[in-house]
């Protein structure tokens, strides 16, 4: 869980844990947060969330709350790519401007987006991709960015590679320009991005997978 609130210059920001405890403690954390920064909610050009791709359980929490809040504040909401703010951090961190962004999606996949910076922001390159580590192809030039080399390793590209994550920072620092190019929507048209449909594997599936795994005799 990663929350901030941006005020000029000012950045006030958290982070907790994930998961099914978020929920409960989500609220509160911004409630404080605002409080630190003498704000109301009603103060905001905007409540910015990552929209995905993600988690279900994460993008349904980070999509509702932030709806709930804006619908109660009277504000708009603004939803940005998870994949964009990994980039977006590579950016603050090694001052990539050619990213290829990973997000461990589960179920031995990753979600992948590739992303430019130039004219003081970031340009998609096609489409969003959810597919097996060894698919990707990074380009020469671009870096690999973001949370999934510990559980896949030498199965992503070879190449430049930057631990980041979508945390809310990332988010604030591109709200601006997202704003000025009339991305902010009213509360009720906040909507999570999936890019897969299923949510887990079956039974049988998770069997499959830990046969596969074994060594041969």
């Amino acid at each position: 869980m990663s929350i901030a609130v941006a005020s000029g210059a000012q950045l006030w920001r958290q982070s907790g844990r994930g998961g099914a405890l978020a929920s409960s403690a989500l609220i509160p954390a911004i409630q404080a947060l605002l409080a630190q920064g003498g704000l109301a909610l009603r103060d905001l050009d905007a409540i910015v969330f990552g929209h995905g791709p993600g988690s279900f359980t994460g993008l349904r929490t980070a999509c509702s709350v932030a709806q709930g809040l804006a619908f109660g504040a009277g504000v708009p909401v603004l939803g940005v790519d998870t994949l964009m703010a990994v980039a977006e951090q590579a950016r603050e961190q090694e001052g990539c401007t050619r990213v290829l962004a990973v997000l461990d999606a589960r179920m031995d996949e990753v979600y992948a987006g590739a992303y430019e910076f130039a004219s003081g922001g970031w340009l998609r390159i096609g489409e969003f991709s959810l597919d097996k580590p060894e698919a990707l192809s990074l380009p020469s030039g671009w870096t690999l960015a973001g949370n999934a080399f510990d559980t896949y390793g030498d199965r992503l590209p070879q190449g430049p590679r930057v631990a980041a994550a979508p945390d809310a920072a990332a988010l604030l620092r591109l709200a601006p320009a997202l704003i000025a190019g009339g991305h902010a929507v009213p509360a009720d048209r906040a909507l999570p991005l999936y890019i897969r449909d299923k949510v887990a594997q079956t039974t049988d599936e998770r069997a499959a997978l830990k046969a596969a795994a074994r060594p041969l005799p």
